[in-house]
């Protein structure tokens, strides 16, 4: 077995898992709403999508380049292929979609950012998730059960993309670059 990827630790900066799934309006704010001040506050970013927001967000993919020196992922890697992230010391997930929160909450792993999401909630891993959903989605009878689930395994929620930063800094204690 070959060795796995450095930690965060030892590169000089806490490595946050950012995770984003296709929400309306993503692609507006995605990178310089999230991706980054979270940077800027000292994040070294391993940013995976899902498969749908993979397709939104390409054309924003030399933008991301420049802000993490990890690849951004959306596709599982080959059992002989290095892991292209060290495990996060934190994760944020946004928008985080009906579909992707309650997959998350049912531990359904069924494409990458779902893999590393259900992983990261098995290790206790401090996560803040924005919740972007349509209001009949909202009502569906499932929907608050899955909010709840997630609550009761540590699970933040924020409610937009500058509070996903703030909370960050109060549940994982952000190194900031002096």
């Amino acid at each position: 077995m070959g060795g796995g990827p450095v930690s965060g630790a030892l590169s000089g900066a806490a490595v946050l898992g950012v995770v984003a799934s296709a929400a309306g309006g993503v692609e507006r704010w995605f990178v310089d709403g999230l991706a980054r001040p979270l940077a800027a506050r000292g994040w070294r970013l391993a940013i995976t999508f899902t498969p749908a927001v993979a397709r939104w967000l390409e054309p924003e993919l030399g933008a991301l380049g420049a802000v993490t020196d990890l690849p951004v992922r959306w596709t599982s890697r080959l059992p002989s292929e290095p892991k292209p992230h060290p495990v996060p010391d934190a994760f944020a997930f946004a928008p985080a979609t009906a579909n992707s929160l309650a997959k998350l909450a049912l531990g359904i792993a069924d494409n990458q950012a779902l893999t590393v999401l259900c992983e990261a909630l098995g290790r206790r891993t401090p996560m803040v998730v924005l919740p972007q959903v349509s209001e009949d989605q909202a009502a569906h009878p499932a929907f608050e059960g899955h909010l709840a689930v997630l609550r009761a395994a540590g699970v933040v929620l924020a409610t937009d993309p500058e509070s996903v930063v703030r909370e960050l800094d109060r549940v994982a204690g952000v190194r900031r670059i002096r």
